[in-house]
């Protein structure tokens, strides 16, 4: 599957393929995140494909890189919907990239197909999100470095919408139960090292328990790099975060990451039997690229939609999101359903510590899958439990 950047599909006749649409940067700021979205996407279509599509009809991709620009995104989807005849696009990783789309999906009564982490505070009937909100992540974090590192947090994160709510969301959470946030900075997503640098000599200085870290793409990768050239210790004052994954820690080089946290629904370490043929199916097409949660969603949710579309037989967006109430899949990560309730994922936490080889070994799981919560209504810990005990 090739990226088109500079000609519309032409129509297809009405027995041949499902199209659809594939928005996620090759290029940018975000282009190693988002670049394992797409091959996750892809090795989905090509296993769906393979098997011989959906009601003998086979996906059929239309693909564009957006280069991670947000007005790049809104552009290109604007095509796929009005040039391509595409009505489902899988694609977005950031949420400035996702608001910037979203009056286009809804104008045209389209169906974005969401799988990236994110802030929550969010609901559109015409978006599947498959990523993890709050409830499902930062709450978890945030009990388990309270009762596990300390209680003096330094928050660094991009300037923009997802790192801001997140870090809100955190600040409020390690208040309420009595830690304290020592600073709170932020930086442009793509930070020059100057920058980043002057935040590194700043926890230093204050020397806090533990670094909840939203930065993301290139400027993240060098962060992790700076805090161990500047000898912060990560045993002793670890960076945590919702983002960094196998993929990125072998960028930045695993024996800088080892003691790094993660809270994630995946690591490519677990042992389910959805994993282990997963990475079987990864490894064969991808080599020794490591999977992460940014392919491994990205993949499970062009499952889900195939397992909609063949209950439909129709593209119709509002009959495909009835349909996906009703199917499950048995995804790398567990079973995988979307909540009526709010059209967003309902999974299993995780958090997980890096290791010296760049993979996680998980330190906590959740007992059971969470249902998403978006909108935090059960805000704080008051019945979020870990390992049978009230935080």
């Amino acid at each position: 599957m090739e990226t088109n950047s500079q000609q519309p599909a032409k129509p297809l006749p009405a027995d041949s393929g499902w199209r659809v649409g594939v928005l996620f940067s090759r290029t940018g700021v975000t282009a190693a995140t988002e670049s394992e979205h797409f091959f996750g996407t892809v090795l989905a279509i090509e296993e769906i494909n393979a098997a011989g599509g959906v009601d003998g009809r086979l996906l059929d991709p239309v693909v564009y890189d957006p280069k991670s620009d947000p007005d790049e995104y809104r552009r290109l989807a604007s095509r796929m919907l009005q040039e391509d005849e595409v009505t489902v696009i899988f694609g977005c990783s950031t949420s400035s990239s996702r608001k910037a789309v979203l009056p286009v999906i809804e104008r045209y009564n389209a169906l974005l197909w969401y799988c990236s982490i994110y802030e929550g505070f969010e609901y559109s009937p015409n978006v599947i999100y498959t990523g993890a909100v709050p409830n499902q992540n930062s709450m978890q974090l945030a009990a388990y470095l309270l009762r596990n590192h300390g209680r003096r947090f330094f928050l660094v994160g991009a300037d923009y919408i997802y790192p801001r709510e997140s870090n809100r969301i955190m600040r409020d959470m390690v208040e309420q139960h009595g830690g304290e946030i020592v600073e709170e900075v932020y930086l442009p997503s793509d930070a020059e090292p100057a920058a980043l640098q002057e935040v590194v000599e700043q926890i230093r200085a204050v020397e806090p328990d533990v670094v909840f870290s939203t930065l993301i793409g290139r400027g993240a990768r060098a962060f992790y790099k700076l805090y161990r050239e500047h000898g912060i210790d990560p045993a002793r004052i670890p960076i945590a975060s919702l983002t960094m994954t196998e993929g990125e820690t072998r960028m930045i080089g695993p024996e800088l990451c080892g003691n790094h946290i993660i809270s994630a629904s995946y690591v490519n370490t677990l042992k389910l039997p959805g994993n282990q043929r997963f990475l079987k199916s990864w490894r064969a097409r991808f080599g020794e690229q490591p999977a992460s949660m940014w392919s491994e969603m990205a993949y499970n949710q062009v499952h889900l939609f195939a397992l909609a579309l063949a209950r439909t037989r129709s593209l119709d967006t509002a009959k495909l999101v009835d349909a996906v109430y009703e199917v499950e899949f048995d995804s790398p990560e567990g079973l995988l359903k979307i909540d009526r309730a709010n059209n967003h994922a309902i999974l299993t936490p995780r958090i997980a510590v890096c290791r010296p080889d760049g993979a996680f070994d998980i330190v906590w799981e959740g007992r059971h899958p969470v249902k998403p919560d978006p909108y935090l209504t059960s805000y704080g810990f008051a019945e979020f439990w870990l390992d049978g005990e009230p935080v």
